[in-house]
């Protein structure tokens, strides 16, 4: 199965930065379309950034200025650079991807990675 690894999480400061990276067991270049996710406690998963293999990553308006989406291709890994954290940044962040090959409708995800905010 095609596995997406997240890491990077963990308890910073406000105001403070991390960055978080997603692993996939198959090429990045397989995916026609890598998204990060998160979700809090009571609330409704959020799409947070998504980035088609065509057209402009969009970000959501909470994060927009703040968070980056980038990649390594020689790494195979993604990544979501997050700057300026308030505590409302706070939850479990997924790394999701589509499958872009030919007669794929599969979409996977990982397991998440938890990022609190909080002095």
């Amino acid at each position: 199965q095609v596995q997406l690894v997240e890491s990077g999480g963990g308890l910073v400061q406000p105001g403070g930065s991390l960055k978080l990276s997603c692993a996939p067991s198959i090429s990045i270049f397989t995916f026609s379309t890598i998204n990060w996710y998160r979700q809090s406690p009571g609330k409704q998963r959020e799409l947070v950034v998504s980035s088609p293999r065509t057209g402009s990553r969009i970000y959501a308006d909470s994060v927009k200025g703040r968070f980056t989406f980038s990649r390594d291709n020689i790494k195979n890994i993604v990544y979501l650079q997050m700057s300026n954290l308030p505590p409302a940044d706070t939850a479990v962040y997924y790394c999701n991807a589509r499958d872009g090959r030919a007669g794929s409708v599969d979409a996977y995800w990982g397991q998440g990675t938890q990022v609190t905010v909080s002095s």
